[in-house]
């Protein structure tokens, strides 16, 4: 029993230490044999939920392309070009100026060849991928292949190559990124000496210390989350508690709830039981609207919700969808359901009884409200769906129908509590024109994913703050009562509710001004198009690292005593430019990582050369160090234990970390206490 603990126990640590490494796509490489000449090399790639891996031949200065390289080819020759099974997903990039093209979920790029020697068949290489996710890149990463006369079989030209059993135990090549059981062949004709784990630091620098792994350091600290998916999800369900609390102020729902509670009161003289019946309606209603989040998760699927983040056609249609919604709430026209289906529910509801007549009621609550509710449940869903997470818009509407199944249960239970609420009136219009205000300002946000995809340059940074800036004076102008819609009541006097929103809409109008000069306007850094697409911009406060080289910046720190802070970057990390534009740029953060740290800015997917291509061992795996990239992947895998992108780490002079890593996270006020306490313990 003690052994199977201390094992458990192993595992577990071990399991602890390799937290932070990704390994979001997993590859199988096998050779399918026809026993003809022409045979097909299939490499399949199953990239994790939220993950995607670039398309082959992407342009110079962009992302690291997918790509196969052929070391050793003997007795045979490619044919054609490498085919992929599928479609990629294709976004311009402002960042890069260039389309970017990737592929998420499965997908499988085939090589058609040709054996020309079945003797001398032999054939080995490698592939280089660079998966990335909404928040994070990895740096390319190299998984290895080999297949030789064993592998194959010429039955039509008479000659079988290789032993049955052979065959049989070497069919294909399948290798599984992070797994100990990898079984790698390398060809070695191009490599150098191959090092040991003890030995490597000292193949790689003149200062071994600095190479010497600091993860459980970097524990004692306590880790940085790298992973939000929690808080998203956390999010979207407040979001969908928020909708349907919104809901429930609208002239189609308010004026139900206590037409249906004393309905229910009515209908039996059993208080517990009309009770009962009340907490049914707001269960019925809950299990409604949840099973439509769980229809949208059904139809789309787990790969296609991630894709609509990005995808321009999505966000176009998702940013007329939500003009249609703001129109109707301006009140140009009403979106409501056939009547046959409400009077199909209704016959149903009054011929039935029990439960199932409380579902059908809930169920035609639904529809009666449907044309307040739907714009609503449909900027809900496009904003989960836009998530990429399998569960979102199930979470969202379950917060959605929680909100608006609430009332009906409570004021069943406390029908005393009827008597206190506010009359219908004017003001459940108002509502309705506020949230349409709120849907175009929405709506603007997915017209600008659409537009940095195509490069179309129509809705850059200055037009969208413009647009904001004048939707959002509106709103405050007409909760002053200046402006009026047709549906509207006469506004005799502006209460103090309705005042004190209109303060903060224009409030808010009038904040975002300086950012038509370039102002960062970080609190809405997650709806603008990014700054870089401004014309005209006086906010000119970058931060530059001072080295690119590890071992020369922690002399230089050591020299001049100063804390090293080591920035992990990519070429193709686009949350690096988000980190460096949005956090870097504030003057506090500017200000210590100038004045108090050296600042080592280290890419992993730089593709110099290095003079000698080192082999290492690696849990398990042979690789390949080739480019001064993979000497920082290297380190940042060995020395810290993590390899997403952007990656912070505080060093002493001696390598030693003086804080927690930090990962991406725009919180400038979270980075500054990452930094400040970096310092304080440097002093110590």
């Amino acid at each position: 029993m003690k052994r199977v603990f201390s094992t458990l126990l192993m595992s577990f640590m071990f399991l602890a230490m390799q937290a932070q490494i990704h390994t979001p796509v997993k590859w199988k490489i096998k050779l399918e044999d026809s026993g003809k000449p022409e045979k097909e090399i299939v490499f399949t790639a199953v990239a994790d939920k939220g993950w995607h891996l670039y398309d082959m031949n992407l342009p110079a200065g962009g992302p690291v392309s997918t790509s196969i390289t052929y070391e050793t080819m003997k007795g045979a020759e490619l044919v054609g070009k490498v085919v992929s099974s599928v479609a990629p997903t294709s976004v311009y990039d402002e960042l890069f100026a260039m389309n970017l093209r990737w592929y998420s979920g499965t997908v499988t790029f085939t090589q058609k060849i040709k054996v020309t020697d079945a003797k001398a068949f032999k054939l080995a290489g490698e592939l280089e991928f660079m998966a990335c996710n909404d928040e994070t890149c990895l740096p390319p990463e190299r998984v290895e292949f080999s297949f030789n006369r064993k592998n194959i079989t010429m039955t039509d030209a008479g000659v079988v190559a290789g032993e049955s059993d052979d065959q049989a135990a070497a069919d294909s090549l399948s290798l599984a990124q992070g797994t100990d059981s990898l079984s790698v062949s390398a060809d070695g004709e191009n490599a150098g000496q191959l090092v040991n784990p003890t030995k490597i630091a000292e193949a790689l620098s003149d200062n071994v210390d600095l190479w010497t792994p600091v993860i459980d350091e970097l524990k004692a600290f306590g880790e940085s989350p790298l992973d939000g998916t929690d808080s998203s999800l956390l999010f979207i369900f407040l979001a969908g508690f928020a909708g349907g609390f919104i809901a429930l102020l609208t002239p189609c729902v308010w004026p139900m709830i206590p037409m249906t509670v004393s309905f229910f009161l009515k209908r039996t003289k059993n208080k517990k039981k009309a009770i009962k019946d009340a907490v049914m309606y707001g269960v019925s209603i809950i299990v409604i609207y949840l099973a439509l989040g769980l229809l949208i998760t059904g139809i789309f699927g787990a790969s296609a919700l991630n894709d609509l983040s990005t995808n321009a056609v999505f966000n176009l249609l998702f940013f007329a969808l939500l003009v249609l919604f703001a129109v109707s709430f301006f009140g140009a026209f009403e979106m409501v359901l056939p009547s046959s289906w409400t009077n199909k529910l209704d016959a149903k509801a009054d011929s039935t009884s029990g439960i199932l007549s409380i579902f059908f009621m809930a169920f035609t609550l639904a529809l009666v409200s449907f044309s307040c509710t739907g714009p609503i449940i449909g900027t809900l869903l496009v904003q989960a769906a836009s998530m990429g997470s399998i569960v979102a818009p199930a979470v969202g509407m379950f917060g959605f129908a929680f909100a608006l199944a609430i009332p009906f249960s409570v004021f069943a239970i406390f029908p005393n509590m009827l008597q206190s609420m506010p009359k219908s009136g004017g003001w459940l219009n108002s509502v309705k024109v506020v949230l349409g205000f709120l849907e175009l300002a929405l709506a603007l946000k997915f017209f600008s994913v659409a537009d940095l995809a195509y490069g179309w340059r129509i809705l850059d940074r200055e037009t969208f703050l413009v647009l904001w800036i004048v939707i959002f004076a509106m709103l405050g102008f007409y909760l002053l009562g200046k402006i009026r819609f047709s549906h509207d009541s006469e506004l005799k006097y502006v209460s103090v509710p309705r005042l004190f929103m209109a303060i903060v809409s224009l409030a808010f109008a009038v904040y975002m001004v300086p950012g038509l000069w370039g102002a960062p306007l970080k609190s809405i850094s997650a709806f603008a198009p990014p700054l870089y697409t401004q014309d005209f911009n006086l906010y000119e406060d970058e931060v530059h690292a001072q080295f690119d080289d590890y071992e020369a910046g922690m002399a230089y720190a050591k020299k001049n005593n100063k804390p090293v802070m080591i920035d992990f970057s990519g070429y193709g990390c686009v949350n690096c430019r988000k980190m460096e534009a949005s956090v870097w740029t504030n003057p506090g953060v500017k200000q210590i990582i100038e004045n108090d740290y050296v600042l080592i800015t280290l890419f992993v997917d730089d593709k110099t050369k290095l003079p000698e291509v080192i082999e290492i061992e690696e849990h398990g795996k042979t690789r390949k160090l080739k480019t001064v990239g993979d000497k920082w992947s290297y380190l940042q895998r060995s020395k810290f234990g993590a390899n997403a992108q952007p990656f912070y780490v505080l060093l002493d002079n001696n390598g030693k970390p003086l804080s927690h890593s930090y990962a991406y996270d725009e919180d400038v006020n979270k980075y500054i206490q990452f930094l400040q306490g970096g310092l304080k313990n440097y002093k110590k």
